[in-house]
């Protein structure tokens, strides 16, 4: 099973998947969180739970995903992909806004995903070897 393990790992999308999960999790805890206890508010419980899973997400990303140098070129590219994500799911959010909020905030986390992990490849890790940690 370690073995198996430790193979699937070597694959950049499983440590994506892994990582991105972890991240999602906080997300969408932290947002329903929000709308439970604070106000039923989608906006304002995605930008809580996008800002307390981006901290986590951008170490877990740039040093077990992308195996990168932590450093301010890549978190700027990071943090400029995560919210033009956050944006672009906001709207899309909106488009259903007739249907309940819990399930919009899964729409949210589940679209996040796929569109960041393909900028990140292409743009914000794009950086020459010299900034990676032995890939």
């Amino acid at each position: 099973m370690t073995d198996l393990l430790n193979r699937l790992l070597q694959y950049r999308i499983v440590r994506f998947i892994l990582t991105g999960g972890m991240a999602t999790a906080i997300h969408i805890a932290v947002a329903f969180l929000f709308l439970r206890f604070i106000q039923d508010n989608v906006l304002y419980a995605n930008v809580c739970g996008f800002t307390i899973a981006f901290f986590f997400s951008y170490f877990a990303q740039t040093l077990i995903v992308f195996k990168h140098k932590v450093n301010w070129g890549n978190a700027v590219r990071f943090f400029a992909v995560q919210f033009a994500s956050l944006m672009a799911a906001q709207g899309i959010s909106e488009l259903f806004s007739d249907v309940n909020s819990y399930i919009r905030v899964l729409i949210v986390v589940v679209i996040l995903p796929v569109i960041t992990y393909l900028v990140h490849k292409v743009w914000t890790f794009s950086e020459p070897n010299d900034a990676a940690i032995n890939k």
